[in-house]
């Protein structure tokens, strides 16, 4: 084990997240470097990091973060009443393992691995070291197709959760795209998009080396004001982001709203490369505003990106945790995927009873937003 990812060679780190079956930008050693060299995911913040490895001699077969958790902050599957029956029952829930990316609920490969015999020989590892460790718990958060595997063969308990993706049918243009939706889907997105405009506000696209220190400046003002306002200090610090300039500079779009000559807004949209170097999907991250605008979140959030991943050929756009509201934007429910052990027989027990109803809770919830799709129904 590791305790920094500094301690692990970042290309073997990055060629075997290369190799994995849905690799993001999220769990690239850089990535993991800056949110603990920031002082964003710390002991401090409550994320005690242990970077497992496993080698044969020199070659890194697998790997993966894990994280001892204080809390359950910045995790986005939800595991509050688990605690409070612990405590309710004089045990102690906190610390629990957690295998994930902080405050990222972006599906993808959680288990780096070779194969997938090595990815199960990890996920049973990672076990046994939470039993060794006295932990009440470990939990996978967002995890691939080959993680579920690896999860389910080394016994661990399935939790359903549902996200809302945009897939891109190869429309040419945004009116194209708009043409596809049901008439009051339609009109809706016109008459938000028309306020924005009208209120004299206007935008710029930033990708990369585009993206000036003034521009990121501008971003974190924007993105620290908005916590604030809801009470919170920001998860991410501005060295995070200064770290995130200077060493993964493509991976990012940023749109400014400016009116009246001032720039008054602006959204951070995270991007995941192919192969080829282009990008071939979009995450919607951080947004921010200095000035209230009618509908303005959405054109910065919604429409500007989505927009934006047409003109350049993108197909996926990742709208980010919960959210029912994007499906009016044409985001369409996906189905995401954790993994749970809990230590106490009777409580690993009642919670694999509730992950029961609850994941047929869920499948009837992905039916019912099904029936509500936004796009036109063509006639029978």
């Amino acid at each position: 084990m590791h305790a920094s990812p500094a301690e692990i060679p970042a290309r073997d780190w990055n060629e075997l997240l290369a190799q994995q079956d849905a690799p993001t930008p999220f769990m690239r050693h850089e990535y993991l470097c800056a949110l603990q060299d920031s002082g964003s995911a710390t002991p401090e913040t409550g994320w005690q990091s242990s970077f497992v490895t496993l080698r044969r001699g020199g070659t890194l077969l697998a790997a993966c973060a894990l994280y001892g958790k204080s809390h359950s902050y910045g995790e986005y599957v939800f595991d509050w009443a688990w605690a409070n029956a612990h405590e309710q029952h004089g045990l102690a829930y906190y610390p629990k393992g957690l295998v994930a990316v902080p405050f990222t609920p972006v599906p993808g490969s959680r288990l780096l691995a070779r194969d997938d015999n090595a990815r199960r020989v990890l996920a049973e590892g990672l076990v046994q070291l939470c039993r060794q460790q006295e932990l009440s718990s470990l939990h996978l958060l967002f995890l691939s197709d080959a993680d579920v595997r690896a999860c389910e063969a080394a016994g661990l308990m399935a939790r359903h959760t549902v996200q809302f993706h945009w897939m891109s049918q190869g429309w040419p243009t945004f009116d194209a795209f708009l043409a596809s939706l049901a008439q009051d889907k339609r009109k809706k997105i016109r008459q938000e998009r028309r306020k924005v405009q009208e209120a004299g506000v206007t935008f710029r696209a930033l990708h990369g080396a585009q993206i000036r220190q003034a521009d990121w400046d501008f971003f974190y003002r924007c993105y620290e004001r908005t916590y604030r306002e809801h009470g919170n200090p920001p998860y991410l610090k501005r060295a995070f982001f200064r770290t995130m300039a200077r060493d993964l500079p493509d991976n990012w779009l940023l749109f400014i709203a400016q009116r009246a000559g001032r720039d008054i807004a602006c959204s951070l949209i995270a991007l995941g490369n192919g192969p080829d170097g282009r990008p071939d999907v979009a995450y919607g991250r951080y947004w921010g505003a200095l000035e209230r605008v009618d509908c303005l979140h959405f054109e910065a959030c919604y429409y500007q990106p989505l927009q934006w991943c047409i003109e350049h050929g993108v197909p996926r756009f990742e709208g980010g945790a919960q959210g029912e509201h994007k499906m009016a934007r044409a985001l369409m429910p996906v189905m995401t995927h954790s993994a749970h052990w809990l230590a106490h027989p009777a409580f690993a027990d009642a919670v694999e009873r509730f992950l029961e109803r609850e994941g047929a809770g869920i499948g009837q919830y992905l039916d019912h937003l099904q029936d509500r799709s936004p796009f036109r129904r063509e006639p029978a």
